[in-house]
């Protein structure tokens, strides 16, 4: 099979050694196979085994390679002390020539596996935990909630019909300038995104102890290889191709870029870090779902945590950064339950994640609004995120995780559909009052 047929975008990607464990897949392939199946997707499992198939074959010729070479190199010796001693050493001089043809033709074939390997190892997903449910989206577990949704005296209107009566964004014009689904948020609308992003970002940097960072909005191809949105995603991200440069689909991306091939300091650790960026997503495969209003859309606000952590750590900062997003939701006095995803809707990258979703009674449904995720050593190898564990130590690899803390159409869908009065007006939380300057929206005159 070709690199194309399989989704190599770039040569620019992380060794070979350090992309997943190859010592791990080695020594306990049945376990590796059986992690990755419970991801319930076949060209994953096809993935791993011609890996595997690939890194033997790879280990064989590197054998060769190193036996021919020491060969030649007594043979070396042999003919230089054949010289010393003014006795003939053709004999030897073509049996090293013969070997040198045969070393390279080795080392040819060692590069050609090595470039079909590191394609196929970009397309082998994370393993998920241990404790991560099986099955597929059915098997998600709700495994706490918070606050308890409204009981209306009248009936609920979504979202959309809400926003345009209060004014608060303009989705036919923003369709008009850039296409579907990119909202045109508008007057108070514009103004409630501010306050969102100002709120979220005070919380996390000032309660939470977040560093706030302005990464760019653009990334080149390793840096989404690093955090594997490629090669698997190419199809969902907008591409500007003169430049090969791509749009964040989350700041998830540049952010943890911002430590690639680097060496931290283990004090440094856990360094914790926020955004707020726009994000772009195509979402090639999701045409014809949730279209009305800003269920799904293709441009959108998010505030974003990204924690570097030691592996010891990991678990901890998790259940850390969850409840981090999930402060934002209860500030906000949004229902919301938290659902640990089954091993077959677990993100590529991610060894755990964990949802949030608030509910929204004008469209009669949960909506996500965060995911959490810890991605253990996946993401640091990719981006070679290295920390030294005590001085003169060999340096191991940090665990990333990250979070949405959080994503704001569905956090604005909530609130519009949470907050909605008899008279059309929507009450604000006390949280939001002294970013948005009201604590209710109104409908136009």
């Amino acid at each position: 099979m070709s690199t194309a047929a399989i989704g190599i975008s770039s040569p620019a990607s992380p060794g070979i050694d350090a992309m997943i464990d190859l010592r791990r897949l080695r020594t306990d392939p049945d376990a590796v196979r059986a992690a990755v199946a419970r991801r319930q997707d076949g060209f994953a499992l096809e993935q791993l085994d011609r890996v595997i198939e690939l890194d033997a074959r790879r280990r064989a010729l590197v054998t060769q390679v190193e036996r021919l070479q020491a060969e030649r190199n007594a043979q070396t010796e042999e003919v230089s002390r054949l010289k010393r001693a003014q006795q003939p050493a053709d004999a030897l001089l073509a049996t090293l020539k013969a070997s040198g043809e045969a070393v390279r033709g080795l080392e040819a074939d060692l590069r050609d596996v090595e470039a079909l390997l590191e394609v196929h190892l970009l397309n082998v997903p994370n393993l998920v935990l241990p404790e991560v449910p099986d099955g597929g989206v059915e098997s998600n577990r709700v495994v706490r909630s918070w606050g308890t949704p409204r009981d209306f005296a009248f009936t609920p209107r979504p979202h959309w019909e809400i926003g345009q009566s209060l004014g608060l964004f303009d989705l036919p014009r923003g369709t008009k300038v850039a296409g579907s689904g990119f909202p045109l948020f508008t007057g108070p609308g514009a103004r409630l995104v501010r306050g969102l992003a100002s709120f979220m970002l005070d919380l996390h940097t000032t309660e939470h102890g977040y560093l706030e960072v302005q990464p760019p909005y653009v990334v080149n191809r390793a840096s989404l290889t690093a955090t594997g949105q490629l090669p698997k995603f190419e199809d969902d991200l907008y591409h500007a191709s003169a430049d090969d440069l791509f749009l964040i689909p989350t700041s998830e991306v540049p952010v943890t870029n911002i430590y690639r091939d680097e060496i931290l300091d283990a004090a440094d650790l856990p360094i914790a870090m926020t955004a707020y960026t726009p994000c772009f997503r195509r979402e090639a495969g999701a045409h014809g779902k949730d279209t009305r209003g800003l269920i799904r859309v293709h441009q959108f606000d998010k505030v974003e945590l990204v924690r570097l952590v030691r592996p010891e750590e990991s678990a901890r900062d998790h259940a850390l950064l969850t409840g981090h997003a999930e402060a934002v939701l209860q500030r906000l006095e949004i229902p919301y339950r938290v659902l640990a995803l089954a091993a077959g809707d677990t993100g590529f990258a991610s060894a755990c994640t964990f949802d949030l979703e608030v509910w929204a009674p004008g469209v009669g449904n949960w909506l996500e609004a965060s995911s959490a995720s810890t991605f253990e050593d996946f993401q640091a190898r990719r981006a070679n995120i290295r920390f030294r564990p005590a001085p003169g130590a060999k340096p191991e690899f940090v665990h990333t995780l990250n979070a949405s803390g959080v994503a704001f159409p569905r956090t604005i869908i909530a609130l519009l559909e949470n907050g909605q009065q008899a008279d059309g007006s929507v009450v604000l939380p006390a949280a939001l009052v002294p970013y948005v300057g009201t604590d209710r929206l109104v409908p136009r005159a």
